[in-house]
């Protein structure tokens, strides 16, 4: 093999371990942002079954009121 082929051979491998490293790295971020998101979702679960249970308290009040008359 000749100097020059060697050369570009290099090249070509580091630009794939370049390549890999940014795919590693945006991996990692995106990774990060599934779990805050899974961590929001969680969050948001929970207040809505706050309201939902808020919402059901008041309906039974209001079932209470009108079999009071």
């Amino acid at each position: 093999m000749s100097f020059e082929v060697l050369e570009q051979l290099e090249a070509k491998v580091q630009s794939a371990v370049d390549g890999i490293s940014l795919l590693k790295m945006e991996l990692d971020e995106l990774r990060a942002q599934n779990q805050q998101l899974k961590e929001e979702n969680q969050h948001l679960r929970n207040e809505h079954q706050a309201w939902h249970e808020r919402l059901r308290s008041l309906l039974g009040k209001m079932d209470q009121m009108s079999s009071e008359d």
